[in-house]
């Protein structure tokens, strides 16, 4: 079973490296300092006996992916700022809602790193396979920038969007570089969400704007 999740290491440790890579290229100051508090946070020694006990047939190299995810997922709501981001992936917000319950922590963690309170929202796929909301799409833009992947042309999938799949969650959110390229049914469609097909109008400029101060709102809205 290890074998088979060993494409997975590659969203461990190197992902919070890129991470900080990235911050140290494209950001400065305030927001630096919260995108490399974010990719360096130590979310294992808080979540893992959490996450342990929601999904034991997780290993523990798997539950790290599983922290991978949850770290970008963080990148991307602080670079959206307090524009609407949907959740891609079920096992990611399982472990954000694990997060959650350790209030103190989860709040001082919320203020260091994104300097206003993340409220917590569903996980949200999208409406049909082929019709992502724009939540999703924001998401998706923001996830392929962080890991240099052109997001209408994608070459491979975002953490945030393989990680389901990946963990062979049947519950989960399942999603395939491009639907009408064979291989079987099932999924939803990156290419889609990325628009390389059309979708139609839509919000398509993700700046890296640092949230604001403390108080309501998050992604996905109050």
């Amino acid at each position: 079973m290890i074998e088979a999740w060993a494409p997975l290491f590659i969203f461990g440790p190197p992902l919070a490296v890129g991470l900080l890579v990235w911050a140290g290229q494209r950001l400065s100051g305030r927001a630096r300092r919260r995108a490399a508090f974010i990719a360096g946070f130590d979310y294992p020694s808080l979540l893992d006996k959490r996450l342990a006990q929601r999904r034991p047939s997780f290993a523990a190299e798997q539950r790290r992916s599983v922290f991978a995810g949850l770290a970008q997922w963080f990148e991307v709501c602080r670079l959206a700022g307090r524009r609407p981001v949907s959740m891609p992936s079920l096992a990611v917000d399982e472990a954000w809602h694990a997060f959650i319950l350790f209030t103190r922590n989860y709040q001082a963690f919320c203020r260091q790193g994104l300097g206003r309170f993340l409220h917590h929202v569903p996980a949200e796929a999208m409406h049909t396979p082929t019709q992502g909301t724009t939540g999703i799409r924001r998401a998706w833009r923001l996830a392929c920038r962080l890991e240099g992947i052109d997001p209408r042309k994608p070459d491979r999938l975002p953490l945030l969007f393989a990680l389901d799949a990946a963990l062979h969650l049947p519950d989960g959110f399942h999603y395939r570089l491009d639907c009408l390229a064979g291989g079987g049914p099932g999924g939803y469609c990156a290419s889609h969400i990325g628009c390389s097909s059309g979708c139609g109008t839509g919000d398509s400029s993700d700046g890296g704007g640092d949230g604001g101060g403390d108080g309501g709102g998050g992604c996905g809205g109050d």
